[in-house]
């Protein structure tokens, strides 16, 4: 059975969108495209909303994609229950997973190589959160008043 992932990008992420869906497809992962679709310039909200939105209904992954990944991430974080981590090595999409159980992986298209880009997509896939001393630190996340 293939596991699912939801995908998004801007205007700026989309060249790199679609190389990552090629080698998701390649990897037996069910991809769910919700675009953009075209290197026309459209606003990066409109596209981490409802990749958040699915993250949070499934539980399952998903990876964003603007210029510097900071927007797009800051947009899907505005949602309970996701923890999206913006990253450019793998080294941080591990940790990021080992540490701080993202479930949404935001990279910068600008300031990454394809080769970086899909070493941090595998790792962040692969990676399973530790839990333990880890998880009171997670459970804090999101904000409380």
């Amino acid at each position: 059975m293939k596991k699912k992932i939801a995908i998004g990008s801007d205007h700026a992420g989309y060249q790199l969108k679609e190389k990552i869906v090629n080698y998701l497809n390649k990897n037996n992962w069910d991809i769910v495209d919700f675009g953009c679709h075209s290197e026309e310039s459209i606003d990066y909200p409109d596209y981490a909303h409802p990749v958040a939105d699915f993250v949070e209904k499934d539980g399952l992954f998903g990876v964003l994609i603007c210029g510097s990944g900071n927007g797009i991430s800051m947009s899907a974080n505005k949602h309970k229950g996701v923890r999206c981590a913006l990253s450019w090595k793998k080294e941080i999409a591990m940790m990021a997973r080992q540490h701080n159980d993202a479930n949404i992986l935001s990279l910068p298209a600008r300031y990454i190589t394809l080769e970086e880009a899909l070493a941090c997509v595998e790792v962040f896939i692969s990676t399973e959160f530790e839990g333990g001393r880890h998880q009171k630190r997670v459970n804090k996340i999101p904000h409380q008043k």
